[in-house]
């Protein structure tokens, strides 16, 4: 049998005070529940039910999160619910969308290293490649560098070529060329998926 909710909301120094194993509800938001391990441990969790079901949204361990914020927590997951999302699926989500990201995610210098690496065997000579690395070393490793290469724009690019367009027209030639190679690159293997801006 579920514990009753409180009548009033427990302050501070009564959820502290708090020791009883079990759920222990604290009120102020509906199914907030400071729950008690066997070992003493305590942890907030927020008990909810969607389409019939009960679900427990941990909102983290207390004291590390306070009362005011558990019940912040929850009155948020509280509104998305009233919006027909489900807080634990849009973790979910959020979680996968993350870890999508991070695999996806590849700097321009990262990027500019693996494209050398694939092609240096086909170029005609070692020059040919450190030609390559020096001159994005110089150039666009400043401004490009720790960029992810799917966040590069147009303008990001001009950075690089526009101060040496005048007076290093050939180099700024072969170096838009190269940007162009490297980011190309990257859209082949998913790290990007706008159109390439130094095109």
């Amino acid at each position: 049998m579920m514990p009753r909710e409180p009548r009033k909301e427990l302050g501070a120094a009564q959820v502290a005070a708090l020791w009883r194993r079990g759920t222990n509800h604290v009120g102020g938001v509906r199914g907030l529940i400071l729950n008690v391990t066997m070992y003493g441990s305590r942890s907030w969790v927020l008990r909810y039910q969607v389409a019939g079901k009960r679900r427990d949204l941990g909102l983290g361990s207390y004291p590390s999160v306070t009362l005011a914020d558990a019940r912040e927590a929850a009155r948020a997951a509280r509104a998305k619910l009233a919006q027909g999302i489900d807080p634990i699926e849009d973790a979910r989500r959020a979680r996968a969308r993350l870890v999508a990201e991070i695999h996806t995610s590849m700097t321009f210098g990262e990027a500019a290293k693996r494209y050398i690496a694939s092609h240096e065997k086909g170029w005609k000579n070692a020059k040919h490649a450190q030609q390559w690395q020096r001159s994005l070393d110089m150039y666009a490793t400043p401004v490009l560098g720790k960029m992810p290469v799917r966040d590069i724009s147009l303008a990001m690019v001009l950075k690089v070529l526009e101060p040496i367009w005048s007076s290093k027209t050939e180099t700024a030639t072969r170096l838009r060329g190269r940007i162009e190679s490297v980011i190309d690159w990257a859209i082949a293997r998913g790290y990007r998926t706008d159109s390439n801006p130094a095109r």
